[in-house]
């Protein structure tokens, strides 16, 4: 058995900071790079012991750990934690949760501890930016206690008093926490470190905290068989110049060796690739296999726990966060292992949107988002928006779900082709919480839109008052100035007497010299009326109504209407029912 290095996860809320403190580790730059300046895809990086020990200086130089190093995993959100299996569970030991300390916890926050405590997942706290508290004085690269005595009396105040706000919502969700300097029980308490990833204040801290919680509490969980067969999760498929395809995987168990037969979880989750492995490429150190600044080193075999590429032939259809595994004594149950670990964890709804996505762990991620959002979906699946998936979304029964989710992909030629043929808003992004917000932007201006015109088809309550002195034609067609009392009149409608009687439509609306189709409640316009003779079907200052068809009433008392049109509406109900006693009911 060896001894492995644990694996640690960053999570966090968007823009507290998890990108930037894994960058100051680095001393790379990835989160500039990433769309929005929001981390998209799950990366890697790897912090040797003899780093750490470096990165620390004298707060780590009498201590002692035989823990080789911490892997660290950077996460697109809380969400993708729940993505990266190892065998039905949790894959990281430790978590990093990154707080904003200025801003407290957020709501993707709280889901990531509700998450933490689903998976039994240990985690300390990163309390980030405690460069922008008014009157800090900044101590780059520096341990958070060497510039404690430097700091004004007000910076600390206000540290105490955001620390005592954090600690006081942890212990709400029923953690006990601190500060990590004042931490007697690391087992039963939270620990609280505050840090800049911006001026790396803090940052040996965390990292000492880190090697020293899992050498003293994860020592029996850090082993691997060296000899078992290796299992990963692959993070990305790229493109690669003079290597093709290749995969970003995290071994977490056993050994890979190249020209092991190894098992890939392919885009039909019936049926896993199998190939060989032609090389293995190993970032350098504090380097990340998403985006590296070095040139990786070709290995011959790696163990757990480690962030690897890997060069093989027929990778083109490899799943982005399913599975690899070396091909052990019987291929039969590793293929098994497989497809039962490529399944994709989305709960469908019988209507809803469409969603695509290039990956696993995007597309959950996507679900879980959404689901958060209380948007259904109907369809998940990875890959580039077809065709077919146009037609699929065309065919929704609400209007509302007429919609794909393309995270990340595009439309494939017959897509682009077939796309103005159909009544189909396609939302593409590389980044998530976009998607969600331009769909719900999209939402509210299809509704507005929807109601527009149902109230153009809709006949709606209106009530007249034909006014004295205004009967400026007796018929032919009939002309009367009259006031709306309530609700609004069209172009079209029908009008009834007050004792249900039915008589002409208006023909016409005028003000002045201007023609209308519609007026409302306050106004006073001239009206035409067809198949009406004043003197013999209404006279001056009658009441009139619009005369409104029983389905229309019907839709209308499921409608959002004003306070008059309401009022109208059970007028004109009251009226109808004097002989039909069930009417709109």
């Amino acid at each position: 058995m060896a001894r492995r290095q644990p694996i640690v996860s960053v999570l966090g809320h968007v823009d507290h900071g998890k990108s930037t403190i894994l960058d100051r580790i680095r001393g790379t730059n990835i989160v500039a790079r990433e769309a929005g300046g929001i981390t998209q895809h799950i990366g890697a990086t790897e912090v040797p012991l003899k780093l750490i020990y470096k990165l620390c200086g004298n707060i780590a130089s009498e201590r002692k750990f035989q823990v080789p190093g911490l892997l660290f995993i950077d996460t697109p959100g809380h969400q993708s934690f729940t993505t990266l299996r190892a065998r039905g569970g949790a894959l990281a030991d430790l978590a990093v949760l990154v707080v904003d300390i200025n801003e407290g916890m957020k709501p993707q926050t709280v889901e990531s501890i509700s998450i933490l405590k689903k998976y039994r997942t240990p985690f300390v706290i990163a309390a980030n930016k405690i460069d922008l508290i008014p009157g800090w004085r900044s101590h780059p690269r520096q341990p958070f206690a060497g510039g404690i005595n430097d700091q004004p009396p007000s910076a600390m105040d206000v540290l105490d008093e955001r620390l005592y706000n954090l600690v006081g919502k942890l212990s709400d969700r029923g953690f006990g926490s601190d500060r990590f300097d004042r931490v007697t029980d690391f087992k039963s308490t939270i620990t609280i470190i505050p840090v800049s990833g911006k001026t790396g204040e803090g940052i040996p801290d965390l990292l000492l905290v880190l090697v020293g919680l899992a050498q003293r509490f994860l020592d029996d969980q850090l082993t691997s068989e060296e000899d078992k067969p290796g299992e990963g999760t692959i993070l990305e498929i790229k493109e690669e110049k003079g290597l093709g395809t290749t995969l970003d995987v995290i071994i977490f168990d056993g050994k890979i060796s190249k020209g092991d037969t190894v098992a890939i979880s392919s885009n039909d989750p019936n049926y896993p690739i199998v190939t060989k492995v032609k090389a293995l490429l190993k970032p350098k150190p504090l380097d990340e296999i998403r985006d590296p600044s070095q040139r990786f080193d070709s290995v011959k075999e790696i163990t757990a726990a480690a962030g690897i590429k890997i060069s093989a032939q027929n990778l083109e259809n490899a799943l982005a966060g399913g599975m690899i595994k070396v091909v052990g004594s019987t291929l039969d149950e590793t293929l098994e292992e497989i497809r039962k670990e490529s399944e994709v964890r989305i709960d469908l709804s019988n209507e809803g949107v469409v969603a695509r996505a290039d990956a696993i762990g995007s597309l959950e991620a996507l679900a879980f988002e959404a689901k958060a959002a209380e948007i259904p979906i109907a369809s998940a699946k990875i890959g580039d928006v077809s065709k077919k998936d146009l037609v699929e979304a065309a065919t929704a029964p609400n209007p509302l779900h007429r919609v794909i989710f393309a995270f990340n992909v595009e439309l494939t030629p017959d897509g682009q082709e077939e796309l103005p043929d159909h009544d189909v808003e396609v939302l593409r992004s590389d980044v998530v919480y976009r998607l969600i917000k331009e769909y719900q932007e999209w939402v509210t201006k299809r509704r507005a839109s929807i109601d527009s015109r149902k109230r153009l088809e809709i006949a709606f309550p209106g009530k007249v008052k034909i006014m004295p002195d205004c009967i400026f034609r007796v018929s032919k067609p009939a002309i009367c100035g009259v006031r709306i009392l309530a609700g609004r009149i069209r172009q079209g409608q029908p009008l009834m007497r007050e004792d249900g009687r039915e008589i002409g439509r208006i023909k016409s609306i005028r003000s002045g010299e201007e023609s209308l189709k519609e007026a409302r409640m306050g106004e006073e316009v001239a009206i035409a009326m067809d198949n009406v003779t004043v003197g013999r079907q209404v006279k001056a200052e009658d009441i009139l109504y619009i005369d409104i068809p029983e389905a229309n009433a019907r839709e209308l008392q499921k409608t959002d209407l004003s306070i008059d049109e309401k009022e109208v509406l059970e007028e004109i109900m009251k009226i109808k029912r004097k002989e039909r006693p069930f009417w709109a009911m």
